[in-house]
């Protein structure tokens, strides 16, 4: 359904195309005409006009044999800016190195988007294996351990709100018991770290840290993911505690001094 705004100063044209932008995802990296029109509640005249007017700017594409859009390079140059300006990006990307050569898995930096996690910096290990993740991908958070660790830290109790818009199984170990996952981030507070294994994707496991800034609020998690046959059980102890120094110090460089 098309949105409206009360706000006078709320173009309706310049926030459908934005919309439009935001429809794009890994699961439908291209989409049709009639899938936008469907699913934004638009008419298919007036996302067509949005879509030649975002192909003109650069931040779709269109696909001559599918007839199919993507999302163009524009849109790459502006995530490239934004991450590039992020303090926290700045100060914590070359841990994110150290840390994958210390474990051997692929890390990550991650920060709450509304109830959701995105990942805002990847450093990729030498053996990756097919995990989604990518930059600007949202996850659910109570289904990851970033996730899990900025919920669990979080000041304004954010995980009311996940558990009341409803906590999906992604598989059969995804938390989907409200006290279970209030019961979770108790322990994630108390011990300094979170586990996910396969509550997200099977075969998988992560592990992550938080990070405070100057003023002592967790801004972001760090963490390090990868498949159970690597990330066995008696190695979780060794590599949380990696994760967690790593996230101690990218702290320290924001300036928390606890």
């Amino acid at each position: 359904m098309s949105k409206k705004s009360e706000n006078p100063q709320i173009l309706s044209s310049v926030s459908n195309a934005l919309r439009i932008l935001k429809s794009f995802s890994t699961f439908e990296p291209t989409l049709k005409v009639k899938d936008l029109s469907e699913s934004l509640g638009l008419g298919k005249s007036t996302v067509s006009r949005l879509l030649a007017t975002l192909a003109h700017e650069g931040f779709v594409i269109k696909e001559n044999k599918t007839g199919k859009y993507k999302l163009g390079l524009s849109v790459l140059t502006l995530g490239g800016i934004v991450t590039n300006h992020l303090e926290i990006h700045k100060e914590a990307a070359p841990l994110l190195y150290k840390l994958v050569n210390d474990t051997g898995e692929t890390a990550h930096l991650s920060i709450l988007d509304g109830l959701d996690t995105i990942y805002i910096h990847k450093e990729e290990c030498s053996h990756p294996v097919r995990i989604l993740t990518h930059l600007g991908r949202k996850n659910p958070s109570y289904c990851t351990s970033s996730g899990k660790v900025l919920l669990a830290f979080n000041e304004n109790n954010l995980v009311e709100e996940v558990i009341k818009k409803g906590l999906h199984a992604y598989t059969s170990k995804s938390i989907t018991d409200p006290d279970e996952l209030r019961k979770e981030l108790k322990t994630i507070r108390d011990r300094g770290y979170a586990i996910s294994t396969e509550e997200l994707t099977e075969g998988t496991r992560s592990v992550s840290a938080p990070i405070h800034d100057y003023t002592g609020k967790v801004v972001c998690a760090i963490n390090v993911v990868g498949p159970i046959q690597r990330m066995q059980d008696y190695k979780v102890p060794e590599i949380a505690k990696k994760v967690m120094n790593a996230g101690k110090e990218a702290s320290q460089r924001m300036g928390y001094n606890k």
